[in-house]
């Protein structure tokens, strides 16, 4: 194959609209208030930008990205990745949308449908075809292709398309082309496999992105001065460690030998397991770990992934202060990037896709890209998955430490992806350090794609380093523990009871349970009977608005940790939760109260029992879990009424062999029970029939599960939008909710008037000119902290995309086209009801409110 750009030979296809010369082929509009748009960028410029910018990227990254990932001509790539936008289909769409369009061109232009170019994908499907046609290669051409996140569907065209204007406007891109290559001095290179070419990809996209930004809007202005600069304002600087700190220095204590242990062992790229008990500081070690590696010049950043945003957030706090004692003073990274969080931003200046209204504008997904970042699990498991630009996850991704925290806790659909997440992540130079206390023999040989030790040692340290093909296991020395006192009861009514005594006593009390509309009711209860006595109630769930959510959390999780001395003082207290209460979270309750679920949670739940030796417990408090169980014979013939609504989140046989495994358990040694408990929930043994049929209904669901899975993970460039590819199963498609006090429209003005939950007035816009970016950006983040995720059945009407545009310049409104849902709005009023910003009931089937104490609520009419 060659590998230099190529002009088309003459074809004789009949050429109907000539074309335009290269430098009257534009790129971009500009806009210069909110109704004027002029001419912006040329393509030739745009394209030089955009390869400009990823020869700076690639300078920024390490010297062992640059060599698997970015060899010569990878800048070439990213700068050839818009020369579709010479056809006739995108200048005419251009210059008919600009005030001072030459009329000269819109008359060569006049016949041309810009509509048609959406059968083809657009500009980006033209790129591909070019591209293809110049033998610039396949993956090459793909790239250019899916440089807005979907691959086109092109049903066989090929460059000389009458619709792309025949094969004189190929001959104006090889042209163009041919310009590019001289600009950069390169040639293509060849591309390995087909991570190579995902990671080529995102650095395509990000360049684009990058060279897009306001820093090159006006096309009067020089842009080669400006390449540094606007890669810095996007936040790819490197970040400036404080070298040779010790342990103690960064968290004030001295490492256990466990922490040692990884640390000595998680020096170099590969994948590490720590299997140790909750509150041993596992955290600590892995960011202790990570810190060695990026100064050492072996990572480039750390991703630190958590199963809830609930987690994420109580773990961005330590990592925020772990980054204060790492960096220098002056280093612009001081902040980690909280990736589901709004307030990251408003601070990186990007362009294209990642501006505010479009796909990539959210913390959630840009925050892959920052040298540090905290977040879910979910945006690093779709940089393996063929999700739209799941492809620049992986850019983001490559070279960093990457801490996975919580792996117990995702189910067989979720646990396949992780699988292949750890393989990938080994591929793209990571450190993969993996954190579990209830991690089973099966899930750890499956995460290190390596067989399964016979008799595993528990704490344990599971070392896969690049170059090895078996893991090292290490078995450190065992750390002291509770002992927690056990009591199962089939009596909700008694805990109620015990909980209120126990509260009513000075104790702060965790309710944990398994769905989020049980701990609503529980709450509602527990609040209720608790009227009129000094305890203080709350409740944590995932169904709140982001900002009350955030305000709920500090507000309780505060209470509940190592620096609560003195509110716990003050009351007694007990925090309604779900499954967010058991995961990465430092709290400390005196008593406990759970729902029954599989031994690994339930041994986190149990994991939140006095945690902290510095807390003065009250007089009388002792170590103690309650468990809200079932009778086993009768669950074992009919789980979904024994179980109730826990056996809809988790499987029924799981939950019966957790009612065995615990049956007479009455005390529990932490840690030293622990891997005994997990084996004897998750051993092979004999099956009653019933219990084997249980069995076989999971095992049958496994498979379904991963061949969901399957089906999601990314084996090339083609992606699916988001919203149709999960990272969690669910029978159940969920929607993003905006809910506000009012909304009034201003159409002479342009603008929209709400009123927010809090009370606040915002006046939206609804168009930025390109000087307004930043109030554009903080607009958006603040209407960001007004939603949340809903299920979809369960959701206010969709509106239709009509009556949404407003919205635009700040939500992504998803394209029907490819099946994105649409965001909902309502507006909460009287008694919290829900209903549409039109007026009349937000949906027909169930009566919806939302309460700042509640959260989201439901109910069949």
């Amino acid at each position: 194959m060659r590998h230099y750009p190529k002009s088309l030979k003459n074809a004789d296809a009949p050429v109907e609209h000539p074309p335009l010369p290269l430098e009257r082929c534009l790129a971009k509009s500009r806009k210069i208030d909110a109704s004027r748009s002029v001419a912006g960028r040329t393509v030739l410029d745009h394209c030089r930008i955009a390869g400009e910018v990823a020869r700076e990227l690639i300078a920024r990254s390490p010297a062992f990205l640059r060599e698997s990932f970015f060899p010569d001509g990878s800048a070439l790539v990213a700068a050839s990745h818009d020369i579709g936008k010479v056809s006739p289909t995108f200048q005419k769409k251009i210059y008919t949308a600009i005030g001072n369009a030459d009329p000269t061109i819109l008359d060569v232009l006049n016949d041309v449908d810009s509509e048609i170019e959406k059968n083809w994908g657009g500009h980006a499907g033209v790129s591909q075809c070019a591209l293809e046609a110049l033998e610039a290669g396949k993956d090459i051409a793909a790239i250019a292709g899916c440089h807005h996140g979907y691959a086109p569907k092109l049903a066989g065209k090929t460059a000389d398309a009458e619709a792309f204007g025949g094969a004189a406007w190929q001959r104006q891109r090889a042209r163009l082309l041919e310009r590019l290559a001289e600009a950069t001095g390169e040639r293509f290179p060849k591309i390995r496999n087909l991570l190579h070419a995902r990671v080529l990809a995102g650095l395509t996209s990000v360049a684009d992105w990058i060279g897009s930004g306001a820093t090159f809007d006006d096309p009067g202005e020089a842009w080669q001065s400006c390449i540094a600069d606007a890669v810095d304002a996007a936040g790819f600087t490197p970040p400036r460690l404080r070298p040779g700190l010790s342990f103690r220095e960064i968290f004030g204590f001295e490492a256990r030998p466990i922490q040692r242990s990884l640390i000595e062992k998680a020096c170099r790229p590969g994948a590490y397991i720590l299997e140790a008990p909750m509150g041993i500081g596992k955290t600590e070690a892995a960011l202790y770990a990570a810190y060695a590696l990026v100064s050492a010049g072996k990572a480039r950043g750390i991703y630190f992934a958590l199963p809830t945003q609930l987690t994420s957030n109580r773990i961005h706090e330590r990592v925020e202060r772990f980054l204060d004692k790492v960096l220098e003073a002056d280093s612009p990274h001081r902040n980690a990037l909280l990736v589901h969080s709004n307030a990251g931003l408003q601070k990186f200046e990007f362009g294209a896709d990642a501006a505010p209204g479009c796909s990539w504008f959210s913390a959630s997904k840009r925050g892959l890209l920052a040298p540090f970042a905290v977040g879910t699990i979910d945006q690093a498991l779709m940089a393996s998955m063929n999700v739209k630009h799941g492809f620049v996850r992986a850019f983001g991704l490559a070279g960093k430490v990457v801490i996975l925290d919580e792996v117990h806790s995702y189910d067989a659909y979720t646990g396949t992806i992780l699988d292949r997440l750890v393989r990938e992540l080994r591929q793209l130079h990571c450190t993969v350090i993996i954190l579990s206390a209830t991690l089973t023999g099966e899930r750890r040989s499956a995460l290190l794609g390596a067989a399964r030790s016979a008799e595993a040692a528990y704490p344990l340290i599971s070392a896969l380093p690049a170059e090895a093909r078996e893991p090292v296991e290490i078995a450190p020395e065992t750390m002291p523990g509770n002992r927690v006192a056990i009591h199962q009861t089939l009596d909700i009514d008694e805990a109620m009871d015990e909980a209120l005594n126990r509260a009513d006593s000075g104790q702060q009390v965790l309710w944990i349970e398994n769905t989020v509309t049980e701990a609503q009711e529980a709450f509602k209860l527990l609040a209720a009977r608790s009227s009129g006595m000094a305890i203080e109630c709350g409740l944590l769930h995932s169904r709140f608005i982001h900002c009350d959510r955030e305000a709920l959390e500090e507000k309780w999780v505060t209470r509940y940790g190592a620096d609560g001395a003195a509110a716990r003082r003050e009351r007694g207290r007990i925090l309604v939760g779900t499954q967010v209460l058991e995961q990465s979270l430092d709290i400390d309750a005196d008593f406990l109260v759970t729902r029954l679920c599989p031994t690994d949670m339930l041994l986190q739940r149990i994991g939140r029992l006095w945690r902290h030796s510095f807390h003065q417990r009250p007089a009388g408090a002792r170590c103690e879990a309650w468990i809200v169980s079932a009778q086993f014979e009768a669950a074992e013939q009919n789980p979904g009424e024994a179980f109730g609504k826990s056996a809809k989140v988790y499987s029924p046989y799981v939950l019966l062999r957790t009612l065995q495994a615990w049956s007479g358990v009455e005390a529990l040694s932490l840690p030293g029970d622990i891997r005994d408990l997990l084996e004897r929930t998750y051993e092979a043994r004999p099956e009653s029939e019933a219990m084997a049929k249980h069995k076989a209904d999971l095992q049958r669901r496994r498979e379904i599960l991963e061949s969901f899975a399957l089906q999601g993970v990314s084996f090339g460039l083609d992606a699916r939008p988001d919203t149709n590819v999960a990272t969690r199963y669910s029978d159940i498609d969920t929607v993003e909710l905006l809910l506000l006090q009012s909304v009034s429209h201003n159409h002479a003005a342009h603008e929209t008037t709400v009123t927010l939950l809090d009370g606040q007035q915002l006046t939206l816009p609804h168009d930025f000119a390109a000087g307004r970016k930043r109030e554009q950006r903080q607009l958006a983040a603040r209407l960001a902290t007004q939603t949340l995720k809903v299920a979809e059945y369960a959701a206010p009407a969709d509106p239709g995309r009509n009556t949404l545009t407003w919205l635009k310049p700040y939500f992504y409104l998803g394209d029907p086209s490819k099946s994105e849902s649409l965001l909902r709005v309502a507006i909460v009023g009287e008694g919290g009801l829900l209903r549409l910003p039109g007026g009349g009931a937000a949906a027909e089937k169930y009566e919806l409110s939302y309460n700042p104490r509640l959260g989201y609520q439901y109910k069949k009419r």
